[in-house]
């Protein structure tokens, strides 16, 4: 089964292949600079890098699309320099696609005081203390400087909470921005300070816990019309419970012919439930979050490489991977790094970890080809141990 939907901007998506218990799938996105298969990993690059990892390593990984943060790159190291090298693709030595996060999430997480009115944001950066102002507009001028193959629209991130009133507030206020930014995304991409004139909008679907606002905001979210669909606003402090109803409930209500991202979303586990759900593009930082901390992701579960149980284990961090590390170097090994101080610990766990996501999302999509996703999703639930070893 294939079906093609060529959108306004230069991304191109087709849905190849669906699951017949589940609403899970495959498909490809095709940008400017070039496509990759989906369901799909992104590790996450903030700063212009995925941390400890080249360009080189991500590619070894098997990484096919990676995520940059508008904020982040707005402060650091600006957007004079990133036009100076036309985009962030050249400045970084990245040839394949990018998506950027709008930096709604991080002025929710960063920032203590903000002022959230009708125009923008104003919050003090992280870095330096000044003060910034983030509008729907500008966060649109910023990506298109950056030359993101996907950008997103600016989004009121509201925080965990049973207050209705207060999600709704955040709802109607990000609708209004994404059309204020569909708006100005489409007027400014022939321009010369676009780096990348086929450059796709995604929107985002808030509300919180409360489905009746979620699917409020996806219908009214799909009626301005962008290029594929978020759900923003998971994983931010609400219940498992909750969250594990807005995959089942409403990602299956977003378009069919347009690509569906989860974002931040962290897990394996969380990764199989969204996949069930027809979810198609996933990004999380926990790869080199928990890689630079000596903590790392196998088949069986998360082991703790730090531990001095492992001070003469002579086995890789999970034999079923056939990563450069785990082909290479002992858990002993590793070990060893992390107690010395060395660099090179945080850099190997780190790719452990970005190869074991990445390609454990490609297992699954192999999984959904040959019409085995349930068998697969059954079994790495019973084998898959989240508390630490």
């Amino acid at each position: 089964m294939t079906q093609n939907a060529m959108t306004d901007s230069g991304l191109q998506f087709e849905v190849t292949h669906e699951d017949k218990e589940t609403h899970a799938r495959t498909g490809r996105v095709t940008t400017p600079h070039g496509s990759f298969e989906t369901p799909v990993f992104m590790p996450v690059g903030t700063q212009g890098t995925v941390k400890t990892l080249t360009p080189k390593d991500l590619s070894d990984c098997g990484a096919e699309i990676i995520l940059g943060n508008t904020y982040h790159l707005y402060v650091r190291p600006g957007m004079e320099i990133i036009q100076q090298f036309k985009g962030l693709h050249p400045f970084m030595a990245w040839q394949k696609p990018v998506l950027t996060d709008s930096g709604g999430y991080q002025v929710f997480s960063l920032s203590r005081l903000r002022k959230i009115t009708e125009e923008g944001v104003s919050f003090h950066s992280h870095a330096d203390g000044r003060e910034i102002f983030l509008s729907p507009e500008l966060v649109m001028e910023i990506q298109q400087t950056i030359g993101s193959d996907i950008a997103m629209i600016f989004d009121d991130c509201p925080p965990p909470t049973k207050d209705e009133k207060r999600v709704r507030d955040s709802l109607e206020i990000t609708l209004r921005w994404a059309l204020r930014a569909k708006k100005h995304h489409q007027a400014r991409l022939s321009g010369a300070a676009c780096n990348n004139p086929g450059q796709a909008l995604f929107g985002i679907v808030q509300g919180g816990s409360f489905l009746n606002l979620r699917k409020e905001s996806l219908e009214r979210t799909v009626e301005i019309g962008f290029d594929g669909y978020a759900l923003g606003g998971l994983c931010v402090g609400e219940n498992k419970e909750e969250t594990q109803a807005v995959f089942e409930q409403i990602c299956p209500m977003l378009p069919r012919e347009k690509p569906r991202y989860l974002m931040g979303i962290g897990t394996p586990l969380d990764f199989l439930e969204g996949v069930a759900g027809g979810a198609d593009m996933f990004d999380c930082v926990n790869p080199t979050r928990y890689g630079r901390n000596g903590t790392a992701f196998t088949s069986k579960g998360l082991i703790v490489v730090r531990n001095g149980k492992y001070a003469a284990d002579e086995q890789p961090l999970d034999e079923t991977c056939d990563c450069y590390v785990c082909t290479h170097f002992s858990r002993a090994y590793l070990r060893h790094l992390f107690n010395a101080s060395e660099i090179l610990g945080p850099k190997l766990v780190s790719w452990h970890n970005v190869h074991f996501f990445v390609n454990f999302v490609k297992a699954i999509r192999q999984s959904i080809k040959e019409n085995r996703f349930s068998e697969f999703r059954k079994n790495f639930i019973n084998q898959f141990d989240l508390n630490c070893r």
